[in-house]
């Protein structure tokens, strides 16, 4: 198999930035084992990379918004998309394929105000792709790193139109990446969040 797609830097991946490299040395000092540094990296993003929508309103954090990993970094918040861009960024600046899923899930805990493309990330270790969420785990969430049977933040419901997109991406969600960058406020992502994926996986399943 060609990793050469999800090796590669990005504009959202941007894992030569210093900040990236500098956190990366940080995390990783002495660790020569990708499945552990896999595991280091997915729960720092996951537990030290706060959601924006996790933060109280009234902190000044909430009013960047943040798409770029290196951005993510350094400002400490971002959602799922940008998340899962710092955590790809991260592991590829150590050489470890990492790419991009998504689902079709429920804006809000019902369908009353529509859909989102929600991203998570899948890594190429142990001789196989394994998938991990880094959304963060509030509100009852319990992702887990595991190199078996994927434990995500978000289970599908039959009862609504929940799906995952078959597939793995090496490049982030674009449609996503404009929205953010056109955002100014929450209420702009929650406004604008594209609920579709159009392309085409890199990699089939």
């Amino acid at each position: 198999m060609d990793f050469s797609k999800f090796l590669a830097e990005h504009p959202y991946v941007d894992f030569s930035s210093p900040l990236i490299q500098a956190k990366a040395d940080e995390l990783f000092r002495g660790i020569t084992n990708d499945v552990e540094k896999t595991k280091i990296a997915y729960e720092y993003v996951r537990d030290e990379i706060p959601h924006s929508f996790d933060i109280p309103f009234f902190d000044i954090i909430v009013k960047t918004i943040t798409a770029k990993a290196s951005d993510v970094l350094k400002h400490g918040t971002g959602i799922c998309h940008a998340k899962s861009n710092l955590l790809a960024a991260l592991l590829r600046s150590q050489s470890i394929p990492a790419g991009f899923c998504f689902q079709h899930l429920t804006l809000m805990d019902d369908d009353s105000s529509g859909y989102c493309v929600h991203c998570f990330n899948a890594v190429f270790v142990n001789g196989r792709w394994i998938k991990i969420d880094a959304r963060g785990n509030t509100n009852g969430k319990n992702a887990q790193f595991s190199l078996n049977e994927p434990i995500l933040a978000f289970p599908i419901r039959k009862e609504y139109d929940e799906y995952f997109w078959d597939g793995i991406y090496a490049s982030p969600h674009m449609d996503s990446m404009k929205m953010l960058e056109k955002a100014k406020t929450l209420q702009d992502i929650l406004n604008n969040i594209p609920d579709y994926v159009h392309e085409a996986p890199d990699v089939t399943e």
